[in-house]
């Protein structure tokens, strides 16, 4: 860690900068995701870095209070990310945005920013990324911060929560499709990509409940709780208790059922990628799935931990993927 520090304090270019740091945010954070980006030539690896750390400082800034700025609140620290999105996407002579990782003048979190946008600049010109699907992302970012025109913390059906998700989820797929390699991809395949990335959201959903609910956010369809007895209330109670009802797991089982189906509609689109991609995107996939089995498991117990799947474990499954071998 001093090693890479001091590196970086002596390292005057912000693309490679950026690549560092998104590289440190997506083994920190996104365990699933960098075991399989390991998988990917060294380009498309560090384009997977690029976007989730850009997509971890946004995500940062919504759930955790500390990575806002004092002077700037969730809502406004978001138009500022997207301005200085804008000014990399769209102005060749500022790669950072202009904020300068080697300036004093500048925060620290606005040095990172600066760096990490650098890089996803460098990943979306060398890839050619829709520029459109980071606007998405934003949208959605800003349904779960409060004050703002789009907020939502409740959401009544599938449909509702599509709303949210196509941004939150399905443009990641999206936007790794020429990633992956993958230059002319038909209907089929952008439909698949943007149902794996919806999947992988279900899945984060059905793992959190309790957390999500702690932030006074409740993603699962409400409607589909109702159908099996189980309101905000009896979440709470739940919540308090730290138990998970027999009513809860039964609806826990069915939103299950949901997941796995987007997972096995997905699949057909992952079969179809170049060999090194296919491999990486089938271990990710596996991977994530493979949280659903540790929740059936816990007898869906998601109100009292948080289940994780084990390093060993995830080793093999991406061992599983790389020799070809379907998940599911």
């Amino acid at each position: 860690m001093r090693e890479n520090m001091l590196r970086d304090s002596v390292d005057t270019d912000p693309v490679r900068l950026g690549y560092r740091r998104a590289r440190a945010l997506t083994a920190e954070h996104g365990r699933t995701y960098f075991a399989a980006s390991c998988l990917l030539p060294p380009p498309q690896r560090r384009g997977v870095w690029a976007l989730y750390g850009f997509a971890r400082i946004v995500d940062d800034v919504v759930d955790l209070p500390s990575a806002v700025p004092a002077p700037h609140g969730r809502a406004a620290q978001i138009d500022r990310i997207e301005e200085a999105l804008h000014v990399v996407l769209h102005t060749p002579d500022t790669p950072d945005a202009g904020l300068d990782h080697r300036s004093a003048d500048v925060e620290q979190g606005d040095a990172d920013l600066g760096s990490i946008l650098a890089a996803v600049r460098d990943t979306v010109v060398r890839f050619d990324i829709p520029t459109h699907t980071f606007d998405a992302f934003l949208r959605s970012m800003r349904m779960d911060v409060p004050g703002t025109t789009e907020f939502r913390d409740r959401y009544r059906t599938w449909a509702e929560l599509a709303e949210y998700t196509y941004g939150s989820a399905a443009v990641i797929g999206l936007q790794m499709i020429p990633l992956l390699g993958v230059r002319a991809a038909d209907d089929d395949v952008a439909e698949g990509a943007a149902t794996l990335g919806e999947a992988f959201q279900l899945t984060n959903f059905l793992r959190d409940v309790a957390e999500d609910l702690d932030r006074d956010r409740i993603y699962l369809p409400t409607d589909e709780l109702a159908a099996f007895g189980v309101d905000e209330d009896h979440l709470r109670r739940c919540r308090a208790e730290h138990v998970t009802s027999p009513h809860l797991r039964r609806a826990l089982a069915n939103m299950i059922a949901v997941n796995r189906d987007q997972y096995r509609r997905a699949w057909p689109s992952i079969t179809v990628l170049p060999n090194r991609s296919r491999r990486s995107i089938a271990a990710a996939a596996a991977m994530y799935h493979d949280i659903l089995r540790e929740i059936e498991r816990a007898d869906h117990d998601v109100m009292d931990r948080r289940v994780v799947v084990s390093g060993r474990r995830r080793a093999v499954l991406a061992a599983q993927a790389v020799s070809g071998r379907r998940p599911w």
